[in-house]
């Protein structure tokens, strides 16, 4: 928890006053033109606003815009008129103040921004889909106005997730997972590696305390042997660039716990098996840019001549800078006992775009500047998808998401234009990015001359040229096939508007159908019809209708009308609506009884060993005691459990934080289904041991066992009853220790 010990007004005002002037100080040591009384002026007239408010941790309120005016100049190195918008961020919002008045004192362009920040306040999502959805396009659209606008509300994010531990469990939840499902990869497409980095780190502090901490300690422990191995990689290199006359500094750089934790988690191996946690970073001064690239290269050779370099992780973005501006040299060579170490080399321009993103872009600006082109192609997508929305918020996130932390790849037209896309990407992708009516009539590609199938994946460097036809139309599987936001928006408002007359056809047909047996239809009766046939929507089943995919009969609808609504129906329209009809062990609560309300401000202890728990497990990620879990409260009051990491609980905690409740475990009685994969070398026997150590040491129940050997090699997924995720860890530390059995992790 941060905690603040209340202090006389007169030390406040000091510490407030300290604050301002540290500011001030990093500003003046800045390149910035120095416009030092306008940011004084913003400073007392947000103070002024503020005055006797407080935050939730005690502090007074002023401190925070301070801060975040702070990080404004420090770490994005904007000037005087983002510095002031950061320091009156909060004062239209929670104040008497208007744009106006702030326009009156500050002029047009910081009231713009401020106005702008207003608007996305309080953080992207509300509780209502519409109301998120929003949220969200006003924070984009004020991108697309002024930059600025979303860099302090980066700034902002990143103050209060330093700042979250003054906020209660579940808020901390809802703002962690807000932060790691848009912001960070807001960061990324940015280009701010470091804020990215900082707030994907402070969300998992959060989610997975326990795991975080132990990552650091781990790191902690290794990091004077890192060093060592370091310090002797490097030193042969840094003769050979005093010897040249280069004017460098050279970093040595950890992976943040947060992508240790995603590599250990997507290759199922511990913390001692990630073998590039090093990386060595060389940042050299350069006065001329037409050599830039060329010293690069030749810092190349300093490490190819002493060096063992890995062939297949060279990756030269100085020719081809990435989509958010990246520029960099990047290389992979074998260092001291057999490790590992990628090295990043960079000019201290590219350094400053690296770790700033498009902010330092401002401070080499000069005219028209190609870096900023891939930015623009971004934002015009942006306009787009914005033009044609979502009406559903959670699917207008992923289109969003989709264009935001995507990798690229770089393909060729037939005239050696440059296309840059997201990996992935198939030839429709290439055929939408270049021209809507090429998307539109495209029946296939030809890459080296080889026909493809539209559905194609294309891979970087691949030359394409795409095939159309005029008698070629879109068509709805189409959107398997498509992977970048761009593709998907276009295909979807083409399809949209022949959907509307096939609906509005279907829509006659099912009205003709209800008249003729004189039946109402109800919104239950709709229910029950769309649950009959498996749908999430009327406007699916009217166009079912219009396409004689279904045939309404009398006897049909009969048999719909008494059915349970859809289970499949209620996890796409609502993720809380009630299971209970569905599970037969809960038949006692169909009897009128309500549950109590569930106080979300509290935590909420599980009881797994009661006979009936006092929570449902999602099926999506089943978690066991021991994970690390969130509950959501459902529309009968029933707390919903998920792993904090499940992909279901991101989406679910960014859109839906009003349902989040925070839980503990509180007993460990009742037995749960886990799976645990085992590799090694085969040998007979190994079978036997396996089950024996399980079965018969630990005492544990075996539900399933399927191994399979590939020559010399087994691989082996085991099904136990366990109580706890403790007991899990016994069984794989058990496991390691068979002879030949290389790796055991569970994988559910």
């Amino acid at each position: 928890m941060n905690t603040y010990l209340p202090q006389p007004p007169e030390a406040e005002d000091r510490m407030v006053e300290d604050a301002f002037q540290d500011v001030l100080q990093t500003y003046l040591a800045s390149n910035h033109r120095k416009k030092v009384e306008i940011i004084e002026r913003a400073y007392r007239f947000a103070k002024s606003a503020h005055a006797g408010v407080r935050r939730r941790s005690g502090e007074p309120y002023i401190l925070h815009p301070i801060a975040v005016a702070k990080i404004v100049i420090s770490e994005l190195g904007l000037g005087s008129t983002s510095i002031c918008a950061a320091l009156l961020h909060d004062v239209v919002e929670d104040t008497e103040y208007t744009r106006e008045d702030i326009e009156a004192a500050f002029g047009e362009k910081i009231a713009s921004i401020v106005e702008g920040l207003t608007k996305i306040s309080g953080g992207i999502f509300g509780d209502k889909a519409s109301v998120q959805a929003e949220n969200f396009r006003k924070l984009l659209l004020s991108m697309s106005s002024d930059i600025r606008v979303v860099l302090i509300k980066m700034a902002d994010r990143l103050h209060n997730m330093r700042t979250l531990g003054s906020m209660r469990p579940e808020k901390q939840y809802k703002i962690a997972g807000e932060t790691l499902y848009v912001y960070a990869p807001l960061a990324h497409r940015l280009g701010l590696f470091a804020i990215k980095q900082e707030l994907e780190d402070l969300a998992f502090k959060y989610e997975h305390p326990q795991i975080y901490a132990e990552i650091k300690q781990k790191v902690s422990l290794t990091e004077q042997h890192r060093h060592e191995i370091v310090e002797e990689f490097v030193k042969p290199v840094r003769q050979k660039l005093d010897e040249a006359g280069f004017k460098y500094e050279i970093k040595a750089r950890v992976k943040s716990a947060y992508s240790i934790y995603n590599k250990m988690e997507t290759k199922k191996v511990p913390f001692e098996e990630i073998y590039d946690i090093y990386a060595v970073r060389v940042i050299f001064e350069n006065d001329d840019d037409s050599l830039e690239k060329l010293r690069c290269w030749q810092i190349y050779t300093f490490f190819t001549d002493g060096h063992r370099i890995h062939p297949d992780r060279l990756r030269d973005w100085t020719s081809t800078p990435k989509a958010n501006g990246y520029r960099a040299l990047h290389l992979t060579a074998m260092g001291p006992e057999g490790k590992w170490i990628e090295v990043q080399i960079r000019s201290r321009k590219m350094d400053e775009i690296a770790e700033r993103g498009y902010a330092a872009h401002w401070k080499y600006k000069t005219g028209v500047h190609d870096d900023e082109t891939e930015l623009d192609n971004w934002m015009n997508t942006i306009k787009d998808i914005l033009a044609n929305p979502e009406p559903n918020a959670i699917d207008f996130l992923d289109t969003i998401k989709l264009n935001l932390f995507s990798s690229e790849i770089y393909v060729f037209t037939p005239l050696g234009d440059l296309i840059t896309l997201p990996s992935g990407s198939t030839v429709l992708d290439m055929a939408f990015a270049i021209h809507s009516e090429l998307g539109m009539h495209c029946v296939a590609g030809k890459i080296n001359h080889k026909l493809v199938p539209i559905s194609y994946r294309l891979d970087s460097g691949d030359q394409v040229e795409i095939i159309t036809s005029e008698s070629q139309a879109p068509q709805s599987e189409w959107m398997q096939y498509c992977h970048s936001a761009k593709a998907q928006n276009r295909l979807r408002a083409i399809l949209r508007k022949d959907r509307k007359q096939l609906c509005e056809r279907g829509q006659r047909l099912f009205n003709d159908f209800m008249e003729k047996e004189n039946f109402t239809p109800t919104p239950e009766t709709m229910s029950k019809i769309l649950g009959y046939y498996h749908l999430p929507a009327k406007e699916d089943l009217f166009l079912m209708l219009a396409n004689d995919e279904i045939n309404l009969s009398a006897k049909e609808l009969k048999e719909a009308t008494r059915s349970r609504r859809s289970l499949l129906r209620k996890l796409i329209r609502n993720p809380f609506a009630s299971r209970k009809n569905t599970q037969s062990g809960n038949a006692a609560e169909t009897d009128g009884e309500e549950r109590p309300k569930i106080n979300r401000k509290e935590v909420f202890v599980l009881h797994p060993d009661d006979p009936e728990p006092n929570y449902r497990l999602d099926t999506c990620c089943s978690p066991i005691p021991g994970d690390d879990v969130l509950g959501f409260v459902d529309d009968d009051e029933m707390v919903v459990l998920h792993k904090v990491s499940c992909p279901n609980a991101m989406r679910l905690k960014s859109a839906y934080g009003s349902r989040l409740v925070a839980t503990k475990w509180g007993g460990t009685a009742r037995k749960f289904l886990a799976t645990i994969s085992i590799d090694g070398i085969d040998r007979h026997g190994i079978l036997e041991e396996i089950a024996a150590a399980v079965s018969q040491k630990l005492g544990i129940n075996i539900r399933g066992l399927n191994i399979a050997a590939r020559q010399e090699v087994f691989h082996c997924e085991l099904s136990v009853q366990v109580d706890s995720t403790e007991t899990v860890e016994l069984i794989c530390d058990t496991l390691k220790k068979i002879k030949d059995v290389k790796f055991a992790k569970r994988t559910s």
